[in-house]
């Protein structure tokens, strides 16, 4: 299968090295508007620097393509799949799905017109420490789910766009985690409250810290809580999760994951990674992250399957992300918006 990369630096390196290890996929092009880092990119991959172009089209026009992988900012997302998808060709978009609303149901109704496949790269969901949490969860042996909590606090230096996003937590960030919680509790919320602020010592021009309180369908709570400028100590990139269940509790700290029942009378609020007898051994994946997600997006191009992440299922995350959005200027409970364009 041939790709064409849109977007070769930041993220790119990411999807250049899952590239690597996958035989079925081969590169027909690349898109990079920066020509310094198309160069040095070139460089350090040994890519063909004549296949490099400044623009999807002028790529579109110049090879053959199965598919195209877009790796730029959310504000761009709308455009490079609006043009992929109107000639043809099947897209795997680094998240979000866009940067508004609007311009991801503008993408929904674009493949819903065509038929194209479109695809989001909710990465998270396919990490060794998600699947396992998801087969605890999936099995029912926990009984009902009634309340989540989840923390994370992380602070990166990204610069670039990041930087300037109103609400660079929310929008970059926990777009995936609100993504997890829709996977994890095979449901999606009905109403969102939260406020949002900016600490002092912040590098970022939006509010970089949240706290938001989401509830879902299927009745659990979930209380978030996060910021992407924290001084502290920090969390997994996957956050930390806490699930009140029927009969226990489940938890996922620093990417391992324990369980906890009725009759047993430790606590996992002290949990330990020497703690065996309450470690939920990890699920065994072949790929992980990107290298999965492009397999998948391989496998549903060459044999129709339909992947967990497509836009028309993507988009009620998205919504989510702009419910909380709209809680915040709000300052009041919001019913969640319809995420169907």
């Amino acid at each position: 299968m041939k790709i064409i990369q849109v977007g070769l630096g930041g993220m790119g390196n990411a999807w250049l090295n899952a590239a690597r290890h996958l035989p079925e996929i081969e590169y027909a092009g690349f898109v990079e508007i920066n020509e310094t880092i198309a160069r040095a990119q070139a460089e350090r991959y040994g890519l063909d620097a004549s296949l490099i172009f400044h623009t999807l089209d002028e790529a579109l026009a110049a090879v053959q393509t199965d598919g195209v992988l877009d790796i730029t900012p959310p504000q761009f997302h709308r455009s490079i799949a609006l043009t992929a998808l109107e000639h043809g060709i099947p897209v795997l978009s680094e998240k979000p799905l866009a940067d508004t609303l609007d311009a991801g149901r503008e993408i929904v109704a674009a493949a819903n017109r065509t038929g194209v496949l479109h695809m989001v790269a909710q990465n998270r969901r396919y990490s060794v420490p998600a699947q396992t949490l998801k087969r605890v969860l999936a099995s029912g042996e926990m009984g009902q789910v009634a309340s989540v909590s989840v923390e994370f606090f992380r602070g990166p230096h990204f610069g670039g766009f990041r930087d300037q996003m109103p609400y660079p937590l929310i929008i970059d960030m926990a777009i995936h985690h609100f993504d997890m919680m829709r996977f994890f509790l095979d449901s999606d919320p009905v109403a969102t409250a939260g406020r949002s602020w900016n600490p002092p010592w912040s590098w970022y021009r939006g509010d970089a810290s949240a706290a938001v309180l989401l509830e879902f369908a299927s009745g659990a709570v979930v209380s978030y809580s996060g910021s992407w400028c924290s001084r502290g100590v920090e969390t997994s990139w996957n956050a930390h999760w806490r699930f009140e269940c029927e009969f226990g509790a489940v938890v996922m700290h620093n990417d391992q994951v324990f369980i906890g029942r009725n009759d047993e009378a430790r606590s996992l609020t002290a949990a330990r990674e020497t703690d065996a007898s309450m470690l939920v051994p990890p699920v065994i994946m072949t790929y992980t992250d990107q290298t999965y997600l492009l397999r998948e997006f391989y496998q549903a191009v060459t044999s129709g399957s339909v992947p967990a992440t497509i836009c028309q299922d993507n988009l009620k995350s998205l919504a989510v992300v702009f419910d909380a959005v709209r809680a915040f200027e709000s300052g009041t409970t919001v019913r969640s918006e319809s995420a169907v364009p």
